[in-house]
C-alpha cells in the first residue's frame, strides 16, 4: 500500500534516491520505501512522512555526524539515525555531506563494525509490572517466555505514563495480552 503522502515528497525521494546511487549503493524496496544496500546489508533508507523525508541511516549512530545533523528517530531507537528535509534545495545544500556520510556507512558494513544495543533484559521494569509479576508466577513465566522485543514493547508502553493510575490501567490492559504469548503492538488473532 502506498502512504498518501508519499506524493508530497516525489521530488526529494527522487533526489535522495539519486545521491544513494551515485554511491554504488544497490536500492531495493525494503517496508515499501527505497531501502539501499551494500554487499545485501542494509545502509540508508528514504522514509516519506507527513511533514517532511527523511534520509535514515541504519548504523547512523556510529557515523562521526562532524555537521551534527543526524538525529534520533525515536526515543528508544539505538542504532539509526536520520536526516529529515522539508525540500530539494535542503538536499541540494547537504549534497555532499550526505554522499560522505554515506561512504562512512558503507565503510562500516565493510569493517563489519555493529551498533552494541541495549538489551530488553537492560531496561527496567515498571514497578506495576514488576509487582504483577512478583504475585503472578504464571504472569511471570509468560512475561519470560516472550522475546525480547515483546518485552520491550510493554515496557515501553507502561513506562511511558506520566501517572501511577495511567500506568495501573495500562498494566491491566497488558496482562491478558502478555499471558496470549503476544507483543504490545500485535493484534490478537
Amino acid at each position: 500500500m502506498q502512504v498518501p503522502y508519499a506524493k508530497k515528497w516525489q521530488k526529494e525521494t527522487a533526489r535522495l534516491r539519486k545521491i544513494a546511487l551515485d554511491c554504488d549503493l544497490t536500492e531495493e524496496l525494503k517496508w515499501g520505501k527505497p531501502c539501499f544496500t551494500f554487499q545485501k546489508k542494509n545502509v540508508a533508507i528514504v522514509i516519506p512522512l507527513k511533514e517532511s523525508c527523511a534520509l535514515s541511516y541504519f548504523k547512523g549512530a556510529l557515523l562521526k555526524d562532524p555537521k551534527h545533523i543526524l538525529e534520533k528517530i525515536g526515543e528508544h531507537t539505538q542504532a539509526g539515525r536520520w536526516i529529515k528535509f522539508t525540500s530539494i534545495r535542503e538536499i541540494t545544500a547537504l549534497q555532499s555531506t550526505l554522499r560522505d556520510y554515506l561512504y562512512e556507512a558503507i565503510a562500516l558494513e565493510e569493517s563489519g563494525k555493529k551498533v552494541a544495543l541495549k538489551k530488553a533484559s537492560e531496561y527496567a521494569i515498571p514497578e506495576e509490572l514488576q509487582a504483577r509479576l512478583d504475585d503472578n508466577a504464571v504472569l511471570r513465566a509468560a512475561f519470560e517466555a516472550l522475546t525480547p522485543g515483546r518485552r520491550k514493547s510493554y515496557i515501553f508502553h507502561i513506562s511511558s505514563a506520566k501517572q501511577a493510575r495511567t500506568k495501573e490501567a495500562r498494566t491491566d490492559k497488558c496482562v491478558p495480552m502478555i499471558l496470549s504469548g503476544r507483543g504490545f503492538n500485535e493484534l490478537s488473532d
